[in-house]
C-alpha cells in the first residue's frame, strides 16, 4: 500500500517593502517587463520609485556585458524615495546579467536565473570562467534554476509562431512568474497587450499565454513556498498616474502654454537621454503644440528663438554635448531678451561619455558655458514629478522677464518613474503674458521698472516695427551701439534682470533640523537618496537639515544665513564637487564635497555613512 504525502502548505510574507531587477539584453524586453510590473504596482497604490538602465552601446553583441540592460522598481507601503538600495529580487535571463547585476542582491536574496542561457558560449560572452550554477558561488541566495525560454516554447507550441518570435515572449513568463510571487494581478497587462498588439493579436495572445505560463509554473511547483505582500502605500487622496520625468517636463511645458494662452513650440534634435520629450510633445498637437525635430542641435535652438520672436512659448531640449553647441545661440536669446526654455538632461561625459548613464556634471556649464557675460536663471527638478512643477516655472519666469532660462533634468529622473497626483487646473496658477500692442511711447528695449523685462513686440503688430540681432543694443531704442558706456550699462542691466527674479525665489527651509550638526545641500536626482539618509540619521538623535536647492540661480536670499546655522555643510552631488565650489565662492563657507561620478545615482546608505561620519567628528 502506497501513499502521497501531501504538499506542504503555501506561506504569504508581509512586506512593507520589496525592490526588484529584471536584467538581460537589450533585446530581452526588460524595460517593457519593468514597466508593466511598475504599472500594475502603481494601480495596486504602491508608492514606487524605478530605475531604469540602458546599455550605451546601440547594438552590442547578444550575451555580452555591455549589453546588458536592467529596469529596478523599488515599491512599498511607506514613502519610497529612491529605486533602493540593494535587490530582493533578482531575474537574471542570461549569464551577462547575473555577472553584472549579482553584486547588488541581498544575501538570500531571490535568484531567479534562466538556465536556457547559461551554456559555454553564453558563459564565455559573459567572461565567466565557471558555471556559477554548479560551482556553488551561488549557495548564499534563494536559486531558482528555470528554463524560461524552453518552458515559453512549450506553452505556444501551438499558437503558430516561428521560434524566434516565441523566444520574444521569455520576458512575459518572467513577469507571471514575478506576479505570482508578489501576488499582483496580471489584468492590466493584458489589456495593454491587447492594446499594443490591437493590429496583430496573435503577438497580444502569445504573450498572455506566456504570462500566464509563468504564473501557472509558480503554482504548479513545490520550488516556491513562500510568496509576498505588500500592501497599499497611504498616499495624499487624488487621482495618480504613472509619470517619468520626461513625461512630466512634456506635459508642464503644455500646461504652461496653456495657462499662457500661447502656442508652444519646441524646436529639438533627437539626443538621448532627451528625445521623449520630442516624442511625447509631437503626440499632442491638438493642445497647440509645434514640434520641429531640426538637422542639428544649432538649428533646433535658432528654430526655437524665431518663435519666441513670433510670439510663442519657445523650448529647445538636450543633453551635454547639445548644450555645447547651443552656446552661441543662447547668448543670442540673452542679447534680444527673449522667452525661451531650454532643458538639459544631463548624461555622463565628456564628448559621447556614458550616453545613457546619469550624471549633474553640466552646473558650471548652465551658470557660465556662454561667452562673455550672458547670466541667466538656471532651474533643477528633484525628482521624476516635481519636472512638471519645474517646466511650469521656469516658463513662467522666462515669460515675465524676458529671458532664456535653463532646466537641468538628468538621465535618473527622465527615465525614472513615481506615482504623479493630477493637479487641479486651479492649482496651477497664472501664467501672465503681456503682448505689446500701444504703439504710443513703444521702443523695443524700454524695461518694466520692476522687472526689467522690454516689452514682446510680435512681429506684424502695426506700428511697432524694430529689429533684433546679436549686435550691442542701445538702452531704450534696440539700435546697435558700440558705445562703450552704454555697452556696459547694457551688460549690467541683463545681469540685474537675473538678479530680480529672486523675487520669485522661496526662501531656503531646511528639512529635519533647522540648525545643528551637518546640513546637506543638495539639487536635482539626489533629493531621494538624501531624504531617505536623512531620516534613517535623525533617528539615531542626530541634529541633521536638508536643503535641496530648486533655484541655482539666482540662489534663495537667505541661503548664506541658512548655511551658517550649522556646523558642517555637507555637498552630495554627481560630479566632482560644482554646487560646493559655487557655494564656497559665493558665501566663503567651508563646504564639504561628497563627489561620485559613476554612472549611477547615490544610494542613501552611502550618504548616511557620510553623515554619519561627519557627526560623529570633524569633517575631512
Amino acid at each position: 500500500m502506497t501513499t502521497t504525502a501531501d504538499a506542504p502548505p503555501r506561506q504569504k510574507e508581509t512586506l512593507e517593502a520589496a525592490v526588484i531587477r529584471f536584467a538581460g539584453d537589450s533585446g530581452d524586453g526588460m524595460q517593457i517587463t519593468g514597466n508593466q510590473f511598475t504599472n500594475t504596482a502603481a494601480l495596486f497604490g504602491n508608492d514606487l520609485a524605478t530605475f531604469p538602465d540602458y546599455p550605451a552601446e546601440i547594438r552590442a553583441p547578444a550575451g555580452t556585458l555591455p549589453g546588458v540592460s536592467g529596469f529596478q522598481i523599488h515599491f512599498g507601503a511607506r514613502d519610497i524615495n529612491t529605486p533602493g538600495d540593494a535587490l530582493d529580487a533578482l531575474i537574471a535571463m542570461n549569464a551577462a546579467a547575473l555577472k553584472a547585476n549579482l553584486p547588488d542582491l541581498k544575501p538570500n536574496g531571490i535568484l531567479v536565473v534562466n538556465v536556457d542561457n547559461f551554456k559555454d558560449l553564453d558563459l564565455r560572452k559573459a567572461q565567466m570562467t565557471s558555471d556559477p550554477l554548479e560551482d556553488h558561488s551561488l549557495e548564499g541566495y534563494r536559486l531558482f534554476p528555470v528554463e524560461l525560454t524552453r518552458l515559453t516554447r512549450a506553452a505556444l507550441r501551438d499558437i503558430g509562431l516561428d521560434a524566434k518570435s516565441m523566444d520574444r515572449c521569455k520576458n512575459f513568463f518572467a513577469l507571471g512568474m514575478c506576479y505570482w510571487l508578489f501576488n499582483r494581478s496580471a489584468d492590466a497587462t493584458e489589456r495593454w497587450l491587447d492594446e499594443k498588439f490591437r493590429a496583430k493579436p496573435i503577438l497580444a495572445e502569445a504573450n498572455k499565454l506566456a504570462l500566464k505560463a509563468g504564473f501557472a509554473y509558480c503554482e504548479a511547483t513545490q520550488a516556491f513556498q513562500v510568496s509576498y505582500e505588500v500592501p497599499p502605500a497611504k498616499l495624499t487622496p487624488g487621482t495618480y498616474r504613472n509619470l517619468s520625468g520626461n513625461t512630466a517636463l512634456a506635459l508642464g511645458f503644455v500646461a504652461a502654454a496653456r495657462q499662457a494662452g500661447l502656442s508652444l513650440f519646441q524646436g529639438s534634435y533627437p539626443i538621448t537621454p532627451a528625445s521623449d520629450i520630442l516624442h511625447e510633445l509631437a503626440a499632442l498637437k491638438e493642445f497647440g503644440v509645434v514640434t520641429f525635430q531640426a538637422e542639428d542641435e544649432i538649428a533646433a535652438i535658432a528654430a526655437a528663438v524665431g518663435a519666441a520672436y513670433a510670439g510663442s512659448l519657445a523650448i529647445t531640449t538636450t543633453s551635454g554635448p547639445g548644450m555645447a553647441l547651443k552656446g552661441e545661440a543662447l547668448g543670442l536669446a540673452t542679447m534680444v531678451e527673449l522667452p525661451l526654455v531650454v532643458v538639459n538632461v544631463q548624461r555622463g561625459g565628456p564628448s559621447t561619455g556614458l550616453p545613457t548613464k546619469t550624471e549633474q556634471a553640466d552646473l558650471l556649464q548652465a551658470l557660465f558655458g556662454r561667452n562673455s557675460e550672458a547670466p541667466i536663471p538656471v532651474l533643477a527638478a528633484a525628482t521624476p514629478g516635481d519636472c512638471f512643477w519645474v517646466a511650469l516655472e521656469a516658463s513662467r519666469i522666462a515669460l515675465k522677464y524676458m529671458l532664456p532660462v535653463v532646466v537641468l533634468s538628468d538621465g535618473y529622473l527622465a527615465n525614472g518613474a513615481e506615482p504623479w497626483r493630477i493637479p487641479d487646473l486651479d492649482e496651477l496658477g497664472e501664467v501672465p503674458v503681456r503682448l505689446r500692442t500701444e504703439v504710443e511711447g513703444f521702443e523695443p528695449y524700454v524695461r518694466d521698472p520692476r522687472t526689467l523685462a522690454r516689452p514682446w513686440a510680435v512681429p506684424g503688430t502695426p506700428g511697432l516695427e524694430h529689429r533684433v540681432g546679436g549686435l550691442e543694443k542701445q538702452d531704450g531704442s534696440g539700435n546697435v551701439s558700440y558705445d562703450p558706456l552704454n555697452h556696459e550699462r547694457m551688460v549690467r542691466l541683463r545681469a540685474e534682470k537675473v538678479e530680480a527674479v529672486i523675487v520669485d525665489v522661496p526662501d531656503a527651509v531646511p528639512a529635519g533640523d533647522p540648525d545643528g550638526d551637518v546640513l546637506v545641500v543638495g539639487w536635482g536626482s539626489t533629493h531621494g537618496a538624501i531624504t531617505a539618509a536623512l531620516a534613517a540619521v535623525r533617528q539615531e538623535g542626530h541634529r541633521v537639515g536638508h536643503v535641496h536647492l530648486r533655484h541655482l540661480n539666482p540662489l534663495p536670499k537667505n541661503l548664506e544665513e541658512v548655511l551658517r546655522r550649522y556646523r558642517q555643510v555637507l555637498v552630495p552631488e554627481l560630479n566632482m564637487g560644482q554646487l560646493a565650489w559655487v557655494l564656497r565662492a559665493k558665501y566663503l563657507v567651508d563646504t564639504v564635497s561628497y563627489c561620485k561620478v559613476q554612472g549611477k545615482p547615490f544610494k542613501h546608505a552611502e550618504l548616511k555613512a557620510r553623515i554619519e561620519e561627519m557627526v560623529g567628528g570633524e569633517s575631512r
